[in-house]
């Protein structure tokens, strides 16, 4: 499957209007703030991309980032920009036609940005041990639509749990079916390469997360992905797809379970693209100087992370008060007085 995705990859398509479904976002999908950076690399580049999400999460600058499947190195080099000159954006890659498109245009990325602070590798991400690539030294890792053509999954993302710092992000845009894909379908090349033969049922992916140590993963959003293509819809019946983007934490102790600890978050509006909101993920909204109650695992994301400058956390977990009720997040987090009949 390795080399079917190399040829479908590297040489069967020749740019983003060659794929059969509508898995790759177009540019009108970014953050009006990204816009501009998109523009400064080059259209070759930009052509060859074939991601289905956007894996840009905000507090970049300064940052070490590791790019999965980087391809010919659009996500590189958006992420070049984010983490600035002090910062650092690796990208891997198993398709070799993908890094020489990459590679080609690193001086001219290098002159577009003032200062050259990518760097590419050949390699498979099931096999990351064997990159020349430290264990806890990555700020955040990210992929973009490439972790459904793995073979091994759990290898991925043992993988990357092992590069990332404590605290360290997994960011990561990917492709999930409603149900488990069929052996026969998973064989298919075309299917394979347009990022459905692989991809891995919802609960068997959150399982598999946390099998690797990622023990509460969020998802940050979700948008349905259509098949057009006559050919494929025969061949999938009534299976159905979805684009997903998931923040997976390094922390190794982490509930498998959202537990209440009495705490509470205040975001102090100081990420300069998110000054009035900050959407931390699909179910969690943070608006600007509003105490809001958090459960155990959410209160560890936010003051032991990159965020944490950003917020103003209350409370600790000396005791304990049951299994925490999203619905009354939003409540006053000022416990009611007892009653006593």
């Amino acid at each position: 499957m390795h080399s079917a995705v190399q040829e479908y990859y590297g040489r069967t398509l020749a740019g983003t209007d060659d794929l059969r479904t509508d898995a790759c976002c177009d540019a009108s999908a970014l953050p009006e703030h990204l816009k501009p950076l998109l523009a400064r690399i080059h259209p070759e580049v930009i052509e060859r991309y074939y991601g289905c999400g956007l894996v840009a999460p905000p507090l970049l600058e300064g940052m070490r980032l590791l790019d999965l499947g980087c391809g010919s190195g659009r996500d590189v080099y958006l992420l070049a920009q984010l983490v600035g000159a002090s910062g650092e954006v690796i990208g891997v890659d198993m398709t070799p036609e993908q890094l020489a498109v990459a590679e080609a245009h690193r001086a001219f990325q290098a002159e577009a940005f003032g200062y050259a602070n990518v760097r590419f590798l050949s390699g498979l991400i099931e096999q990351l041990g064997a990159l020349p690539l430290e264990p806890a030294s990555f700020d955040v890792v990210v992929s973009n639509c490439v972790v459904n053509l793995s073979t091994d999954k759990l290898a991925v993302l043992r993988g990357v749990r092992r590069l990332l710092k404590p605290g360290g992000e997994l960011y990561f845009a990917d492709v999930y079916a409603d149900r488990r894909v069929p052996i026969e379908l998973q064989g298919d090349p075309v299917l394979y390469g347009e990022c459905l033969g692989g991809a891995l049922y919802g609960p068997d992916f959150l399982r598999l997360a946390r099998q690797a140590g990622f023990a509460d993963p969020r998802m940050v959003e979700e948008r349905p992905l259509a098949v057009s293509d006559p050919e494929l819809t025969a061949k999938l019946g009534a299976l159905h797809f979805r684009s997903a983007t998931y923040r997976l934490f390094a922390f190794d102790d982490l509930e498998e379970t959202r537990e209440d600890y009495g705490q509470t978050a205040m975001y102090l509006g100081t990420i300069v693209e998110q000054p009035e909101t900050l959407a931390f993920d699909r179910d969690v909204q943070f608006r600007r100087g509003e105490s809001r109650r958090v459960d155990g695992n959410t209160a560890r994301m936010l003051s032991e992370s990159r965020l944490a400058p950003h917020f103003e956390l209350r409370g600790d977990r000396s005791r304990h008060r049951g299994p925490f009720v999203a619905a009354a997040a939003e409540a006053d987090p000022a416990p009611a007085p007892a009653c006593c009949g």
